[in-house]
């Protein structure tokens, strides 16, 4: 029965498309503690945008570098697969992301064996539990909402996509 599954074009296309869509959102999540300068890393000037009566450029997170990518292969599954392929990759992307940060928070309250801490101090890491904390324990109200904005965005993408879909142009 097996064999059969995998010999199904339609469903290795869905796996490899379902794989690499939960791949992109999960390393996106991770990714998305970083904040990075657009402009300093085009190697431009910040364009300091008056705005409110402060000052604003592009810090974003690195986390943008993989979301367009997601929403794109959103668009490829629901052609191939519709709504309810899209819906069981979003509710099972949620769901992954959610154990792998409880699974995070709970490596983060391991007691850490009494040298790691101080193991990096030379390369300018002083704690490395904290390090990691901070890291991998991005605020549970951060991480409670990025995946509901990621639900809510997947459900209007495929709401909107059929819709443009079924327009006559």
């Amino acid at each position: 029965m097996i064999t059969n599954i995998i010999k199904d074009k339609s469903t290795k296309l869905f796996i490899f498309l379902g794989g690499f869509f939960i791949a992109n959102a999960f390393i996106a999540e991770v990714i998305g503690v970083k904040i990075f300068s657009l402009e300093s890393t085009l190697g431009i000037e910040p364009f300091k945008i008056p705005l409110f009566g402060n000052e604003f450029s592009f810090n974003l997170t690195a986390g943008v570098l993989l979301w367009p990518v997601v929403f794109i292969m959103t668009d490829i599954i629901n052609e191939y697969y519709g709504e309810k392929g899209v819906r069981f990759l979003s509710y099972l992307t949620v769901g992954l992301l959610a154990y792998a940060f409880a699974m995070y928070y709970l490596a983060i309250k391991l007691v850490p064996a009494g040298w790691w801490p101080g193991s990096k101090t030379d390369q300018g890491i002083p704690d490395m539990q904290a390090a990691y904390g901070q890291i991998f324990g991005q605020g549970i109200a951060i991480i409670l909402g990025s995946l509901v904005a990621f639900l809510i965005g997947q459900v209007v993408d495929v709401v909107v996509f059929h819709r443009i879909k079924k327009m006559e142009w």
